[in-house]
């Protein structure tokens, strides 16, 4: 049977609007919770802020959660508020997104890169293992995709080097790993509720932590290292305040927290939403022989930011980025997660990184697709996905 030529090649393509990897999803009750919030007395730093903080530590099992601007700021404070810096060292996935590593290094810290396992793109503990010296802080595996990482072998190896385990969440939330939701695993989680993640406040982001110590002082950071923000200096009558230390205007603003809290109620259908289009996925990807979706971890509740695959190139005569071409003529919002931040000009020029420094990692990048996963997605996109895939990977057959 002859194939339709590729939409590249002036065929017709498989969807003549594209779509996109992924959207946020907002409902009418979303937009009035957002309204009531515009109209109150409190734009930023107002009673919502505290109303989305203590639903989202129940929602992460953790007992204390800081609503902060975004997800990078999530990062950042965690690390600061830890004291990590100049001398020390944290491990973390040469695959993710830069925000990771950046997080180090705003404060002074050594990032120190480790090899994923190609088959689920998590951060590989026997790299780990090696990697650990005198210097090292902390270990912060990031749980790719919305997929918890291997803490069955990392919660004893951070344990027994003495170092700080936490997790960069940003993907997970509503994940489990066992009867754990993501945000209680370890010492502290960072969390962002961008448009494209699970949840959204437009942008946003906060950390999980049971450390009460901890997130008391994340609040002060997020606000400018100041001992009392402006809610807590009305409720009190007075204007004095101190700056204790060194801190950023972090804040996450109340009609923000206002969304994020209308969206909490809506984290276990989206979740399982995307759970059931990722095993769509799965079961319609089968039969093709150039596509290997990452594997599942057992025991873990995967949130499924990101439906991610791999490409065999052995089977195919293009590389991956004409792949990527092919897909985006066809109207699928195809994207890639993420350029190995080794690989970044910034940290070959500062840090002296190089390719080479990290070959699993740098191979397995060379494969990855991210296929559209969002939870107002139907079966019949997932279809189109999955029918441009096989119209593409068809005609480049080798």
């Amino acid at each position: 049977m002859s194939q339709s030529p590729l939409a590249i090649d002036g065929g017709t393509p498989v969807r003549t609007q594209t779509l996109p990897y992924g959207r946020q999803s907002i409902d009418e009750q979303d937009i009035q919770t957002v309204v009531t919030a515009l109209k109150s007395d409190f734009l930023t730093t107002g009673p919502m802020v505290g109303e989305f903080e203590k639903a989202l530590a129940l929602a992460s099992g953790a007992k204390e959660a800081v609503a902060l601007a975004n997800g990078t700021a999530a990062l950042h404070t965690l690390i600061a508020c830890l004291d990590i810096g100049p001398g020390d060292e944290v491990i973390v996935p040469a695959l993710t997104f830069a925000a990771t590593a950046n997080a180090v290094a705003f404060c002074g810290g050594t990032p120190v890169f480790a090899e994923v396992r190609p088959e689920t793109l998590l951060l590989d503990p026997d790299d780990v293992a090696k990697k650990i010296t005198k210097k090292t802080r902390a270990i912060m595996p990031v749980d790719f995709a919305g997929q918890p990482a291997d803490y069955d072998r990392l919660i004893p190896m951070a344990r027994d080097a003495g170092v700080i385990l936490l997790t960069d969440g940003c993907h997970a939330l509503g994940g489990m790993f066992g009867e754990k939701p993501i945000g209680s695993v370890t010492h502290a989680t960072a969390f962002s509720m961008h448009p494209v993640k699970t949840i959204t406040c437009g942008e946003g982001g906060a950390v999980a932590t049971d450390d009460e110590k901890l997130a008391h002082r994340m609040r002060r950071f997020r606000h400018h290292g100041i001992s009392k923000d402006h809610a807590e200096r009305s409720l009190s009558g007075s204007w004095d305040y101190d700056m204790i230390e060194l801190g950023y205007n972090y804040r996450l603003t109340d009609f923000q927290c206002a969304l994020g809290l209308s969206q909490l109620g809506k984290l276990e259908g989206f979740t399982k939403k995307r759970q059931a289009l990722a095993a769509r996925y799965d079961e319609t990807l089968t039969d093709l022989e150039a596509v290997r979706p990452l594997e599942k971890v057992p025991g873990s509740s995967h949130a499924y930011h990101l439906y991610i695959i791999r490409l065999d190139l052995a089977r195919l005569t293009v590389d991956r980025n004409q792949a990527f071409d092919a897909l985006k003529a066809e109207g699928i919002g195809v994207n890639v997660h993420y350029r190995p931040v080794h690989l970044h000009p910034y940290y070959q020029k500062i840090w002296g990184t190089k390719a080479g420094d990290l070959p699993v990692t740098e191979q397995v990048f060379e494969q990855i697709l991210t296929l559209p996963l969002f939870s107002s997605m139907k079966e019949s996109d997932v279809d189109d996905v999955v029918e441009a895939l096989r119209k593409v990977t068809r005609a480049y057959a080798r």
